[in-house]
């Protein structure tokens, strides 16, 4: 099954929240024949973008090709938060690559919020970041976890933006008795994606890069001068990334193997007028520790979103009726309130949530699998891989040599694989192990 249309209509954004509050850029036209270019670029989203936009700032000459429109994928549909640090906590990085990239892999963490809040400054784009993410917990039994990882960033890593909450403390801020305590990272924060996308995008064009929109890869052809074929025609190039992410499908064998696309859903209240306090207090982001993870927060008018829920095809559920189950666990007094808008899209994970940066064949790069934490680090691996291209790997090759395992029967068997696991966690997650 091609994901690029499994769900959505060819070449329009998906009916949600964002691509009701965002203008869209004027549509590029799809590629027409066979050119030239010193980088060509799959995938308009975060990461294609912001290579794009970098590597232009070089002087290159840049083309990118969306099969739908920019931002269409998981860049323009995702929950907004701009996390700090990497998917997975430090303790776990520390033991899969030891202490001194592990620091690395911290400040590149830090560099790539830092990133999205100087592009944002740089070229104006006005998607309503906002500081402050809560991370909840569960299980009481987290909470003090939680807090003496807190500790340990502060001593360990020099991070003192991480405030430790109690139950009490973390209930003035998130309405809701379903969490037992957590911390609230001050140094994080979150933002409309679509938005950000398509500022991204735009910087992209000003800065002199190309943009092919409803343009489908249909093959790729590594060498020393990578040729990319399309429906309609051909970029030869010097270099050639791979941006696609969950939409990658089997143009590359190598990263299909470690990548796993998966879909996530959001709904969209009503605006919540009065109400909105008694779900959250202050303008933060929160995400919860289940293992189907709850992640939530205010729209600019007053909206809940919430997403969550799960569903092991690769076909849209009932979205309203999958969302609004956990949606409910977590804020039982909103059982009336109305679900103006509801939509899913897919991202991509790993098996150790890490990113997956490589060089799957000659002349070809590729980075994908940001588990979720896609704003910040898709953002930043765009500007790495550009880097690298432009002779400074070295950010690139630390990403590289994390190891990296494929999922076992490789692309073949990763989904069934994947629904069988995440029946367990969901499972643990109601029972409460």
């Amino acid at each position: 099954m091609n994901l690029l249309f499994a769900n959505d209509r060819a070449g329009a954004y998906p009916p949600s929240y964002y691509a009701a509050t965002a203008t869209p850029l004027p549509a590029q036209p799809p590629l027409d024949g066979d050119r030239r270019a010193d980088v060509c670029i799959v995938g308009a989203g975060y990461t294609g973008l912001s290579a794009a936009l970098h590597l232009a700032q070089q002087g290159l000459d840049v083309v990118v090709l969306e099969a739908h429109r920019a931002g269409f994928g998981a860049s323009g549909r995702n929950g907004g938060q701009v996390g700090t640090g990497q998917r997975i906590g430090q303790d776990a990085i520390e033991r899969m690559v030891g202490r001194d990239d592990a620091q690395r892999l911290w400040q590149m963490g830090l560099d790539s919020v830092a990133l999205v809040r100087a592009l944002i400054d740089a070229h104006g784009i006005d998607c309503g970041f906002r500081p402050g993410i809560v991370h909840a917990e569960w299980q009481a039994r987290d909470v003090p976890h939680s807090h003496a990882y807190a500790a340990r960033l502060r001593r360990d890593y020099g991070y003192d933006q991480m405030e430790p909450l109690d139950r009490d403390a973390l209930r003035a801020i998130v309405g809701s008795d379903a969490y037992h305590g957590g911390v609230i990272d001050h140094g994080s924060g979150h933002l409309h994606p679509l938005r950000f996308a398509l500022g991204l995008a735009r910087a992209a064009l000003d800065a002199g890069a190309v943009l092919h929109e409803r343009t489908l890869v249909t093959a790729i052809h590594p060498g020393a001068q990578p040729r990319v074929e399309t429906e309609t025609g051909s970029v030869t190039a010097d270099h050639v990334i791979l941006a696609a992410n969950g939409y990658l499908g089997a143009l590359d064998g190598h990263v299909a193997a470690r990548v796993m696309p998966i879909n996530n859903f959001i709904v969209a209240t009503e605006p919540l007028g009065a109400r909105r306090d008694a779900v959250l207090a202050r303008d933060v982001a929160v995400a919860d520790s289940k293992f189907v993870i709850n992640y939530f927060r205010l729209s600019q008018d007053g909206r809940l979103l919430f997403g969550g829920g799960e569903s092991y095809g690769y076909r849209f559920p009932d979205i309203i009726a999958t969302v609004r189950k956990p949606m409910l666990e977590v804020f039982p007094h909103l059982h009336d309130a109305r679900i103006d808008y509801a939509w899913g899209g897919t991202l991509a994970i790993t098996r150790t949530r890490l990113p997956c940066f490589a060089r799957p064949a000659p002349g070809v790069w590729s980075a994908s699998g940001y588990s979720g934490h896609g704003v910040a680090l898709g953002t930043l691996a765009g500007r790495v891989l550009a880097e690298a291209i432009g002779a400074d790997a070295d950010r690139f090759e630390l990403m590289a040599r994390v190891p990296l395992p494929r999922f076992p029967g490789g692309a073949a068997l990763r989904a069934p694989l994947l629904a069988l696991a995440m029946t367990w966690f969901s499972l643990r997650d109601r029972l409460g192990l």
